[in-house]
C-alpha cells in the first residue's frame, strides 16, 4: 500500500488551508492519507503523487474535487447535540424574538444551521419550531441547512437515518416526526415530509467571500466548527455570518468555542451563546 510523502501531504494541506480554511499541521498526514486511500482505490491510481497530479489538473478540479472535500471534511454530528442550547433556544430566544415585532402581526423566524453536516442540526432545529408554532399560532419558520461537503448535504435530503442515530431525540419527537421504514428489518426512519419541506439545504464554503442566497437570519448555528480554522480566519468567517444575522438576533457557537474579538458586534448571554447589538 503507497504511503503519503511529507511533500505531497504539504501541498495537499497548504490547498486545503487555502480553499477550507482547515488547519492542516504535520501531525494530520496520517488521518489524511487513510481518508484519500478510498479514492486511490476508487480511480486506481497506484500513489499519492499520482493522486495529486490528477487533483490539481483542470479536469480533476472538475471532476475530483468534490469527492477530495468529502473525505477531508470532519461530519461529525448528532440530533439535539449540547441539548442546554436548545432548551435556551425554546425558552428565551424564541420568545424574546417573538415579542419584538409589532403586537398582533405574525412573524416568520429565519434560523441557519451552517456546516450543517448530515442534517441532524437543521432537523432538531426543525421540531423544536415546530412545537413552538403548535402554541403560537401567529409565527412561521424556515430552516437554511448549508454544508461545503455535498455528500453529507445528500444525506441532510433524503432525512433517512439509522434508528441508532434517533436515540438522543426525545421520545414524544420521534411519535410525531420520524415514519418507521416498512421494511422492518433495516431498522430506519425519515424524517417527516412536513418538517422536511422546512429545511432548505445548499452547499456553501464558509471561506467564500460572500454568502450569495442567505436571507437575513434571526438566529444562526455555527457549532464546533471555528475549532478547525485559524484565529484571524475565525474572525473572518464570523463577521461574514453576522452580516446575515439581523440585529437583536442569537448567534450559537459550539461548547469549546470562545469569541474573543471585541470588535464584533456582539454580547455574551451565556457560554456558547451571543445576541447581536441591536
Amino acid at each position: 500500500m503507497p504511503s503519503l510523502a511529507m511533500s505531497d501531504f504539504r501541498r495537499l494541506g497548504n490547498y486545503i488551508h487555502t480553499e477550507l480554511g482547515i488547519k492542516m499541521p504535520d501531525a494530520k498526514r496520517g488521518m489524511v492519507e487513510s481518508r484519500l486511500r478510498k479514492r486511490l482505490n476508487a480511480l486506481n491510481l497506484t500513489s499519492y503523487e499520482a493522486y495529486c497530479a490528477y487533483l490539481f489538473s483542470p479536469r480533476g478540479q472538475e471532476d475530483e474535487l468534490p469527492f477530495f472535500i468529502n473525505q477531508i471534511t470532519t461530519n461529525k454530528t448528532d440530533f439535539f447535540r449540547e441539548s442546554k442550547q436548545f432548551i435556551f433556544l425554546e425558552r428565551t430566544a424564541l420568545p424574546e424574538l417573538l415579542s419584538s415585532g409589532p403586537t398582533g402581526e405574525s412573524k416568520k423566524m429565519y434560523i441557519w444551521s451552517a456546516a450543517c453536516s448530515r442534517g441532524h442540526e437543521p432537523y432538531s432545529l426543525a421540531m423544536v419550531l415546530s412545537e413552538y408554532a403548535r402554541q403560537h399560532k401567529n409565527m412561521d419558520f424556515c430552516i437554511l441547512g448549508s454544508d461545503v461537503s455535498t455528500e453529507v448535504l445528500n444525506v441532510a435530503q433524503k432525512a433517512v437515518y439509522a434508528h441508532e442515530e434517533i436515540e438522543p431525540v426525545p421520545m414524544a419527537l420521534r411519535k410525531k416526526y420520524l415514519m418507521r421504514s416498512k421494511d422492518r428489518s433495516k431498522n430506519m426512519v425519515r424524517i417527516v415530509p412536513q418538517l422536511r419541506s422546512k429545511v432548505r439545504l445548499l452547499r456553501l464554503n464558509l471561506m467564500d467571500k460572500r454568502y450569495a442566497g442567505i436571507e437575513q437570519m434571526d438566529i444562526i448555528f455555527c457549532r464546533n466548527v471555528m475549532i478547525y480554522f485559524e484565529k484571524q480566519t475565525q474572525y473572518q468567517i464570523l463577521h461574514r455570518l453576522l452580516t446575515h444575522l439581523k440585529p437583536g438576533g442569537f448567534l450559537f457557537m459550539g461548547h469549546s468555542e470562545v469569541i474573543q474579538h471585541a470588535e464584533l458586534p456582539l454580547k455574551s448571554i451565556q457560554t456558547t451563546i451571543y445576541q447581536k447589538s441591536k
